[in-house]
C-alpha cells in the first residue's frame, strides 16, 4: 500500500512539474512570438519609410499638373476636343494625387484641408471646363480656363504660397505633341 501511495505521489509531482515545464515553455514561446511580432513590425515600419522616401513630393506632382493644364489650353485652342478632354482628365487625376500626398497644409492660421478645396474646385470650376469641352465652345472654354486659374491661385494664397501666380501659358509644355485635331503629325 505504501508503494501505491508513493507511486501516486511521484506521479502527481511529476505531472505538476510537467505542467510547470509546459507553462514555462509556453511563456518562452509567447515571449519569442512577441519578439518576432515586434521585429516584424520594426521591419515593416522601415520598409514603409523606405517606400515613402521614394515617392515624389507634392511640388513634383504640381509640375505634372502644370504640364497637363498648359497643354489643355493649346489642345482647346486648336479645337482638338478629344485631346483637351484627355488633358483635363490628367489634370484632375494629378490634382487628386497631389492632395493624397499632402492632404493638409499647416499655415500660420492653422491647418488647411486641401481635400475640401479640391472637391469644390473639381465640382465647380473643373466641371465647368469639362462642359465647355463637351460643348466644343472655345470662347466659353477660354473663360472657364481663366476662372480655373483664378481658383487654383486662391488655393495657393490660402496655402500661404501667393508667389505661385498662374497665367495662361504662352507656349505648350509638350512641344512634341501635335495639337491639330486631324492628328496629322509626322
Amino acid at each position: 500500500m505504501k508503494t501505491a501511495v508513493i507511486v501516486v505521489l511521484v506521479a502527481a509531482l511529476a505531472g505538476g512539474s510537467a505542467r510547470a515545464a509546459t507553462i514555462e515553455h509556453a511563456g518562452r514561446i509567447a515571449s519569442a512570438t512577441a519578439g518576432d511580432v515586434a521585429s516584424e513590425v520594426a521591419k515593416l515600419t522601415s520598409e514603409i519609410e523606405s517606400l515613402k522616401s521614394m515617392l515624389p513630393d507634392q511640388s513634383h506632382v504640381m509640375k505634372d499638373i502644370a504640364y497637363h493644364f498648359s497643354n489643355l489650353w493649346f489642345a482647346a485652342q486648336a479645337q482638338n476636343w478629344p485631346l483637351a478632354g484627355f488633358y483635363l482628365n490628367e489634370t484632375r487625376s494629378h490634382l487628386r494625387w497631389a492632395v493624397r500626398i499632402r492632404p493638409v497644409r499647416r499655415t500660420t492660421s492653422g491647418e488647411l484641408d486641401l481635400r475640401g478645396i479640391l472637391d469644390g474646385l473639381d465640382r465647380s470650376l473643373l466641371t465647368g471646363v469639362q462642359r465647355t469641352i463637351e460643348a466644343r465652345d472655345l470662347p466659353a472654354f477660354s473663360k472657364a480656363y481663366r476662372d480655373t486659374l483664378a481658383g487654383c491661385y486662391a488655393c495657393h494664397q490660402a496655402s500661404e504660397k501667393p508667389y505661385l501666380r498662374l497665367r495662361v501659358p504662352e507656349a505648350p509644355e509638350g512641344r512634341m505633341i501635335d495639337f491639330s485635331p486631324a492628328g496629322g503629325g509626322s
